[in-house]
């Protein structure tokens, strides 16, 4: 049996597994997530917001190749934009189900409330899928024209959508720990991180199966490698000031919040996963003497992406185990309690399996290896023709 055929096969069990957990939330509702009133927005929030953020970042690491002309990223284009809509199609599964019924989602189109970030979150991102498969088509027609006039405006409306989302949480004043302008920023400064992450681990897959990784005798993967470190150290950058001023002041809700990351209920995700996995550890590998080879990018790829997911679910669980009120007479804050049930990462389960799935097809499918000229006109390369005969 084939590599592929093996991991077609993990990918359908993995949906499966989806299907199942997708099933049990449609039919018992809320309390088969975990959720609860106290805790309204759980694990699946947090991995809508991995998707999301993943899609986002492919597009926008994406766009240095056929939107702002740095060439050595043109290899990457079509890939890019295929995963950056196949994570889309699995945040919306996974936001569809937590919603309780997918058709909730078809239903917001025709309630608009155009006060709710939320609703703009919808329209924003519905316009960036749609930018994204036009994007797409004339890549694959190899029509560089139309295709950066796509690019150009899927770009615009990855900010906007992905901007909008951190106001989702932003706007929410009630819940300190998320209020303010930070999240809009930070969710598109580590886009960027997820981007040059999974970029990272596809090409290495891609150079195994014998793809195009290297542009004019430049291999992607080292490239990609160090925009990765500059984006770890961004991050660490805004995590520290985040806790800082979490910290400084007391400010009842945000520092609860940053305590219940550093030395409570959370503590274990955060030091371990957040700041190990996500930052430290890849971070230092990466600027091992010997410079970045293609190995070891893949390696801090993969600890930055297992960090990442638990960014998420940090972010959206501590922003909500503060009590929105302060009980008289006791001494210290009692959190609320959050335990992520069984189906709800029976979802998170089958919507990673469904990414693997489609992108496994999207490679056997279509042409998405880079092309020598492929970004010129046909009438450009006619030209050219001419010019060398003469």
């Amino acid at each position: 049996m084939s590599k592929a055929k093996l991991w077609m096969i993990i990918s359908a069990v993995m949906i499966v597994i989806g299907i199942i957990g997708g099933a049990l939330i449609v039919i018992n509702g809320e309390s088969a997530m975990g959720t609860t009133d106290r805790v309204p927005w759980g694990a699946m929030i947090g991995a809508y917001v991995f998707f999301v953020v993943s899609s986002t970042g492919l597009c926008l690491v994406s766009s240095l190749g056929h939107v702002f002309g740095i060439e050595r990223f043109e290899i990457i284009g079509k890939r890019a934009v295929t995963f950056a809509i196949i994570t889309l199609l699995a945040g919306f599964v996974v936001i569809g189900l937590e919603l309780g019924s997918p058709l909730n989602m078809i239903w917001i189109l025709f309630t608009p409330n155009f006060m709710s970030a939320i609703w703009w979150m919808g329209a924003l991102y519905g316009l960036y899928m749609v930018l994204l498969f036009v994007e797409l088509f004339f890549m694959i027609k190899n029509n560089h024209k139309y295709a950066t006039i796509a690019g150009t405006l899927a770009f615009i409306s990855a900010i906007a959508a992905h901007s909008n989302l951190g106001a989702v949480f932003g706007f929410i004043n009630a819940r300190p720990f998320w209020a303010g302008p930070y999240l809009s920023i930070y969710f598109i400064m580590s886009a960027f991180l997820s981007g040059a992450a999974i970029l990272s681990i596809m090409f290495y897959f891609v150079e195994k199966k014998g793809g195009t990784v290297k542009y004019k005798g430049e291999h992607i993967v080292p490239v990609l490698g160090k925009l990765l470190a500059m984006f770890i150290g961004m991050t660490m950058f805004f995590v520290t000031w985040k806790l800082i001023t979490g910290l400084y002041g007391g400010m009842y809700g945000k520092y609860e919040g940053v305590m219940a990351l550093i030395s409570g209920p959370l503590a274990f995700n955060f030091w371990v996963f957040e700041v190990g996995f996500g930052m430290l550890i890849p971070f230092l590998i990466l600027m091992l003497p010997g410079g970045f080879q293609v190995r070891r990018v893949f390696i801090a790829s993969v600890f930055t992406m297992i960090g990442i997911f638990f960014m998420r679910y940090d972010l959206v669980v501590a922003g909500q185990i503060v009590p929105l009120k302060v009980v008289d007479g006791l001494q210290e804050t009692v959190l609320h309690v959050y335990h992520t049930a069984l189906p709800a990462w029976g979802v998170i389960i089958g919507a990673l399996g469904m990414a693997l799935f489609l992108f496994l097809l999207a490679e056997q499918k279509l042409p998405l290896d880079y092309k020598e000229h492929a970004h010129e006109e046909p009438a450009e390369k006619a030209e050219k023709v001419v010019n060398a005969e003469a």
